[in-house]
């Protein structure tokens, strides 16, 4: 699963860029253990019992955690129908990523999730009024034929796995978006409160129709409760990361997740993608990279160089606007606020 994002932050004080990488290295593994014990439970449990104890778990430790600190300021929004739009977006997502990881190997389901930062990129003109540079766009085409590679017809994955890990992809994509354009009006740590929370309570009321199977021992407790402490875990370990290095430093290493998925679906589940989804693999973590390395370079002058800022996967930055299609964009988020108010 695709960390949160934290909102944009003042600038650094004091760069630490090595601990930030460390940071954030370590954050995409903890995320990639989710991903794996996911995997691990929905051999055994429906998928939807499985994701309602992570967001219940993850529910509770911000709760715990955020709640003393916080107060009132976790649950005030500015713009509630959105906010809420974002949580149930990622809710989705995390639904399809969960029945995808039921059905295909952790690495490829990773791989094809990895496709939302590259079709944001895309839509980046249209939804949010930026101008999308050749490279960027060079990009993420590659990064679309990586994941061909990898769904590829008689490439012997399940074809419902790929269709869910491509709803999961679809949804993540949704959630980016309003992740961007609620930065600049939302506190992270309420971003995240929400997320949880709106998880949490739809998952949790439909625990009553997927509550069987057979009785879960003391270790298998253990995973489930892992699944919710490891995604609160890699959600902190990555906001920290970006207290101590700048984002286009520390935007390329995301794409780590691929390694640590496939040496975990290696380590925990004995399966080696084939030499041609290595490729696949290996197409997508370096388009991803150059997305972040033209946004780096868009941001030091460099010309012809544009796309997706602050960290591949969710935060895009508003230099470049073009404002035609900015207020195309804005007018349909307008309809949608209007929609969910109307709800």
């Amino acid at each position: 699963m695709i960390a949160e994002t934290p909102a944009p932050a003042a600038p650094l004080a004091v760069h630490h860029p090595l601990r930030g990488a460390l940071l954030l290295t370590l954050a995409v593994l903890v995320l990639a253990c989710m991903d794996a014990a996911t995997k691990q439970l929905t051999a055994h449990y429906n998928v939807p019992l499985v994701v309602a104890v992570r967001y219940v778990v993850h529910a509770l430790i911000m709760v715990i955690a955020l709640t003393p600190r916080q107060g009132r300021q976790l649950v005030r929004t500015r713009r509630t129908g959105l906010v809420l739009a974002r949580a149930a977006s990622l809710t989705v997502a995390s639904l399809f990523m969960g029945l995808a990881l039921q059905r295909m190997p952790v690495a490829e389901t990773t791989a094809i999730n990895f496709l939302s930062p590259m079709v944001v990129v895309l839509l980046a003109g249209p939804f949010l009024g930026e101008r999308v540079g050749w490279l960027s766009w060079t990009a993420g085409l590659t990064g679309f034929a990586g994941v061909v590679l990898i769904a590829r017809p008689g490439g012997g994955l399940d074809a419902s796995g790929i269709a869910f890990a491509l709803c999961a992809a679809a949804a993540n994509t949704a959630y980016q978006i309003l992740s961007r354009l609620l930065a600049g009006t939302e506190r992270a740590a309420t971003l995240m409160f929400y997320t949880a929370l709106v998880g949490a309570i739809v998952f949790g009321a439909l625990l009553p129709w997927f509550w069987y199977g057979e009785a879960p021992g003391i270790g298998t407790l253990l995973v489930f409760a892992s699944v919710g402490a490891t995604a609160a875990l890699g959600h902190y370990l990555f906001t920290l990361s970006y207290r101590d290095a700048p984002a286009s430093t520390l935007a390329p290493l995301n794409y780590l997740q691929l390694l640590w998925a496939g040496m975990l679906g290696w380590l925990v589940f004995g399966h080696v993608p084939d030499a041609v989804s290595f490729v696949g693999l290996g197409v997508v973590a370096a388009s991803g990279a150059l997305i972040a390395v033209a946004a780096r370079a868009r941001r030091s002058g460099a010309p012809q160089v544009s796309g997706i800022g602050k960290q591949p996967m969710v935060v895009l930055q508003d230099e470049g606007r073009d404002h035609g299609h900015g207020r195309r964009g804005a007018a349909l988020l307008r309809l949608l606020e209007r929609l969910l108010k109307g709800a």
